[in-house]
């Protein structure tokens, strides 16, 4: 036997070798079991608050829909979630060509030492020194055929990934949204605390007035003279620190609006917001479904499940032909002169892998383990979701009961105010009593006012949890 057949044979089986084990795949093991997600939160299916009204309609307040629009335009995070989406649908455009033939222009020399035998029937001008020129000009194209659908599975979870990115985008919308209404409600809540703490400042200015008067007349100390005063000093000092809240709200919000610190306009104070009505219905759960983060992981697990499937294609062979047209010639001179140089032709071959097989094969269980993290993050998103929006609900008819028992309080302790002066001036009560009075209702009108932004607050997070603010067709 020729050295020639030997090695063609040797070729040929090392080929047939390399077919036959690399069919033996990998199998992914099976996904976990998932969770049911319940019915409902609180025993009932329907609804009064759903995440799929626009904010726009869910937020009353024209001024607070003009700011959310605002940082909707200009928010920094957000643009920058913008972007991500595009370098996301870059990567499924990359993988989409590789589905496709793949032609370049092609300019080529070879020039190099060979023996006689490589030289073959060439002219004898073309063997001096042993020296053999080939020139290539013309166009070669080059294609994977996909026989086992692995570009496409590359393509599929690209694909998934580009519409997270999407819900990514989607998720901080959502949370932008909520943030502005937050902050904005907080202004309006501070708003309101200053009236309260002006209203007794003017109060408390009156009544160190009174007791300055009726020490005159001997019928008060300057011990109550002094504690008045400084109660007075308390209150205004209380003054400049909502003050300087409002400064730090101010600047908090137009950085979420993407702009330099400047005055935020309302018209109204918190206390002069109705409140909403209470949610005395239960929310399907099925409306989790609207929230982008859920979405997000629902998409990076088939995103994960398409590159299990593509790493576990890796273990097969790959054929590709690169078929070429152009001219062809031994020297520069001929290179050009048709029919004569024209060349065409296919070249074809099959890989498969042998030796870095425990690469593939790790490849392969890293995708496993992406998937099984992605299937865990989506559970996660899910209870988390669902705990959100439980809590939210309880948490809103919770404080409209303390926001109830809180009016009450101030109704009673504006009252004890108004005793309590009596009281001193007639000489029934001492200046003590009169302090801790006014001390009480201005405590207890602040919690109020408190008590009523967190309302706001927890509706805000209600409707974020069920995945409002998002819609891009606003």
């Amino acid at each position: 036997m020729s050295f020639r057949n030997y090695f063609a044979r040797l070729a040929f089986f090392s080929s047939l070798v390399a077919v036959i084990g690399s069919c033996k795949v990998a199998v992914p093991p099976p996904m976990p079991v998932t969770l049911t997600m319940p019915d409902s939160y609180i025993g009932k299916k329907d609804t009064l608050m759903d995440g799929s009204i626009k904010w726009q309609y869910f937020f009353t307040d024209s001024l607070l829909v003009d700011l959310i629009g605002t940082g909707l335009e200009n928010n920094l995070d957000l643009l920058t979630a913008a972007q991500r989406v595009e370098m996301a649908k870059a990567m499924y455009d990359i993988r989409k060509g590789a589905l496709f033939p793949e032609l370049n222009a092609v300019a080529s020399s070879n020039l190099g030492n060979v023996n006689q035998n490589m030289v073959g029937n060439a002219d004898q001008s073309q063997r001096i020194n042993n020296i053999r020129e080939e020139y290539f000009v013309g166009f070669q194209a080059s294609w994977e055929i996909d026989i086992w659908g692995k570009l496409k599975d590359r393509r599929k979870a690209a694909w998934s990934r580009y519409l997270a990115s999407e819900k990514g985008k989607h998720l901080l919308t959502t949370s932008l949204v909520a943030d502005v209404a937050r902050l904005y409600y907080d202004l309006l809540a501070v708003d309101y605390e200053v009236k309260i703490i002006r209203k007794n400042i003017d109060f408390q200015r009156t009544a160190v007035d009174v007791i300055k008067i009726q020490k005159a007349g001997g019928r008060a100390t300057e011990l109550a003279v002094q504690q008045s005063t400084a109660q007075l000093l308390r209150t205004k000092a209380l003054e400049k620190e909502r003050e300087q809240r409002i400064v730090e709200l101010e600047t908090e919000l137009n950085l979420l609006l993407g702009r330099y610190p400047q005055h935020i306009e309302r018209k109204k104070d918190i206390s002069e917001l109705a409140l909403p009505s209470t949610l005395n219905e239960g929310i399907p759960s099925a409306l989790l479904l609207n929230r982008p983060d859920i979405q997000q992981a629902e998409l990076e697990l088939l995103g994960a499940k398409a590159d299990v499937q593509a790493a576990r294609a890796a273990f097969l062979p790959s054929i590709s032909i690169s078929p070429y047209a152009g001219f062809n010639a031994l020297t520069v001179s001929k290179l050009f002169q048709s029919p004569g140089s024209l060349a065409a032709g296919v070249l074809g071959g099959i890989t498969a892998p042998i030796f870095n097989r425990n690469r593939i094969r790790s490849d392969f269980k890293y995708s496993v383990a992406t998937r099984y993290e992605a299937f865990y993050n989506y559970q996660e998103s899910i209870i988390r979701g669902y705990g959100e929006v439980l809590n939210n609900i309880k948490n809103i008819n919770n404080l409209e009961a303390i926001y109830a028992l809180k009016e009450q309080e101030v109704n009673e302790l504006s009252n004890a105010v108004a005793t309590s002066n009596i009281s001193f001036t007639s000489g029934y009560a001492t200046y003590l009593e009169v302090i801790t009075a006014q001390k009480s209702v201005l405590e207890a009108e602040l919690e109020l006012a408190n008590v009523k932004k967190e309302i706001f607050h927890s509706i805000i997070s209600l409707y974020q949890a069920l995945g409002g603010g998002w819609d891009e067709t606003n």
